[in-house]
């Protein structure tokens, strides 16, 4: 019998820590920045001050946030503005399913992390080739990004009518602006950019017709519709990257062993 030898072991490299932290602190200070617009957008739909930081401190999801403030300040209905952001924030858990095993925290620092779980320390972890650098880019995103969005949320609404008009600034745009720049590299595979592509055409075409924050989870049902209409496409098969190589060096592997039975 021929003598059997086991596949290389590819392992990813290291990202260095600089590195991790360099892109962690772009991306919370870029972030960061659109809590003036926060703000001073708190503070036009009249709310205090203390309910305004109150808000940032305690919530700390942007998304949520706005959506809140400007149902508020459309007039809304204050349960109807509270259930939208609600269901808004929902995708934070999510991502807190994948980042509990990604991260793998200690037990006690889990209710503290919790916090931070928002787009973007989860886009910058998950983008990490190792854990350790997955764990650093969460921890620093989160903690310039808490500190500074809820310092210039401060800002904002205490400088609100010098600031002007929020749109005038464009930094309502920041945070997804920045997100969408680390969601596009991780889109490699073709089912993947259908899904994102679906996605952005069901968040968009339901957003005139549904409150507040059910768009956004309405755009989820693009991952189960992109995987069973690639299914019905390709029985049995994928697209993935390496899968092709993958049934040829089964085939191989099979041609081989009935060589060796003869």
């Amino acid at each position: 019998m021929a003598e059997q030898t086991a596949p290389p072991v590819i392992r990813e490299r290291a990202k260095p820590d600089s590195a991790v932290v360099r892109d962690a602190l772009g991306v919370g200070i870029a972030v960061g920045l659109s809590g003036f617009a926060f703000g001073v957008t708190a503070a036009g739909s009249g709310l205090s001050l203390l309910q305004t930081c109150a808000l940032s401190l305690l919530v700390f999801t942007g998304a949520s946030q706005f959506a809140l403030v400007g149902a508020l300040a459309a007039g809304g209905n204050p349960f109807t503005a509270a259930a939208g952001a609600f269901f808004l924030g929902t995708r934070n858990a999510f991502y807190g399913l994948r980042l509990s095993q990604l991260l793998a925290l200690p037990r006690a620092v889990k209710p503290f992390a919790a916090q931070w779980v928002i787009d973007e320390t989860a886009a910058v972890a998950l983008a990490q080739p190792t854990r350790r650098a997955a764990r650093i880019g969460f921890t620093v995103t989160g903690l310039t990004l808490y500190v500074l969005w809820n310092l210039t949320t401060l800002l904002g609404a205490l400088g609100a009518e010098a600031l002007g008009d929020t749109e005038a600034w464009g930094l309502d745009a920041a945070g997804p602006a920045v997100f969408l720049a680390l969601l596009a590299p991780m889109l490699k595979t073709a089912t993947e950019r259908y899904t994102a592509g679906l996605a952005v055409v069901l968040g968009l075409g339901l957003l005139p017709v549904l409150p507040a924050g059910v768009p956004v989870l309405a755009a989820a049902l693009a991952a189960p519709a992109a995987l069973w209409l690639r299914g019905r496409r390709m029985p049995g098969g994928t697209d993935e990257p390496g899968a092709l190589g993958g049934r040829r060096a089964s085939g191989a592997s099979r041609a081989s062993e009935k060589g060796e039975e003869r």
